[in-house]
């Protein structure tokens, strides 16, 4: 039973996963259904400001991933029972839904979407993989290094090695400091999740190929060379794929440039 937040106009609510695992999301707005799919540490709450530019178009769904917020964690873990937490949302949402995912949320949407969920229309933001076959080996050494520290319950070891690849020190320094910290160190073993996610971090051209829904891939135009090029290929590989790229953004997308893009996206004829 959703239980109504009379001050925001959402609804909050949980599903079952194919496993047991009851799964936490939040509802706003009225129109089709579009769920949000979260990147790497982040949680429902963290896609609201999004949300709300969207709710006015969309009935927006957006969910704690497994491991995260108020969603639960069976394991072991692997990448088909995200699938299953997805297809129990859109399931809730009706039977089909509009999917939006942003950096390894894309990630998975795709893979998702590649084994038979009925999704229509998809976006994604900057899906973090490589398109340089020579990165196979680097991608590797980090996981192994992550996945490590994490087996040996050092999870706050394990945030830093994953946030140093796209924070400076001193910024990482600062941000060990703040009030965020311990949220984040909470949630840092789903780094795995999202590594196992990418597989070996490579655009995989073979799977993109049976994505037969509508996909929007977008970058940011000051995001990495690196991310660019990957966005690009994704969208080369998608046999209804096509690229729009969001002046002056970055991977941490401003939600009130991304929001449009989106909605032009998902009600267009």
């Amino acid at each position: 039973m959703d239980e109504a937040s009379s001050t925001l106009s959402r609804a909050r609510g949980r599903v079952t996963s194919g496993d047991g695992t009851r799964i936490a999301y939040e509802r706003q707005g009225e129109g089709p259904p579009l769920i949000v799919v979260s990147g790497a540490l982040c949680t429902a709450g963290g896609e609201r400001p999004l949300a709300d530019l969207l709710a006015p178009h969309f009935s927006v769904v957006t969910y704690d991933r497994r491991g995260r917020g108020g969603s639960g964690d069976t394991g072991p873990y692997a990448v088909e029972r995200e699938i299953d937490d997805l297809a129990a949302l859109i399931e809730e949402a009706g039977g089909d839904a509009y999917v939006h995912g942003m950096s390894s949320g894309g990630a998975l949407a795709l893979a998702a979407v590649a084994a038979g969920l009925p999704v229509e229309r998809l976006s994604v933001y900057e899906p973090p993989y490589s398109a340089d076959s020579g990165a196979r080996e680097t991608y590797a050494a980090h996981r192994r290094r992550l996945t490590g520290l994490l087996d040996r319950g050092q999870r706050a070891a394990a945030l830093e090695l994953f946030l140093a690849d796209a924070m400076a020190p001193e910024a990482l320094a600062g941000m060990r400091r703040s009030a965020a910290w311990p949220g984040l160190e909470a949630v840092a073993h789903t780094l795995a999740y999202d590594h196992a996610v990418l597989g070996d971090g490579l655009v995989p051209y073979g799977r993109l190929g049976g994505v037969h829904a509508r996909v929007l891939v977008v970058d940011g135009g000051a995001s990495p060379a690196w991310m660019r090029r990957a966005a690009l290929a994704v969208s080369t590989a998608l046999p209804r794929g096509r690229h729009r790229t969001l002046t002056g953004q970055t991977h941490v997308v401003a939600p009130h440039v991304l929001a449009p893009a989106l909605e032009e996206f998902f009600t267009e004829e």
